[in-house]
């Protein structure tokens, strides 16, 4: 079973995946499609609530799980490039999966 700390952990990195869409979106209408910023007004403060809520989830987990600097990096470095929320949320799934497959007394 899933922690629920991951699970929001995973809903933030989808949420900012999402409003990463959105934002790209309306910066095309902004900028090559004729001067709209709806889709700007909208989405860009929407995009940076949940960009700073997936950093704080990044922080929690990474903390919580003892998961490294190295993987506290990588989750953040994530945060920037659009989409990439998506690859460090398989990346944490995938190690949960593999922690919870794991015997009991194995490091890990």
């Amino acid at each position: 079973m899933i922690p629920r700390e991951l699970k929001l952990f995973q809903a933030a990195a989808i949420a900012e995946a999402i409003s990463w869409a959105g934002l790209l979106i309306g910066m095309y209408f902004k900028y090559l499609g004729g001067g709209n910023e709806i889709g700007v007004k909208i989405f860009g403060p929407v995009h940076g609530v949940l960009f700073m809520v997936y950093i704080v989830t990044v922080l929690y987990i990474a903390r919580k799980y003892d998961r490294g600097l190295k993987e506290l990096f990588i989750g953040l470095v994530c945060a920037v490039p659009p989409f990439f929320t998506l690859y460090y949320d398989r990346r944490v799934m995938k190690w949960w999966r593999s922690k919870e497959k794991a015997p009991a007394n194995a490091a890990g």
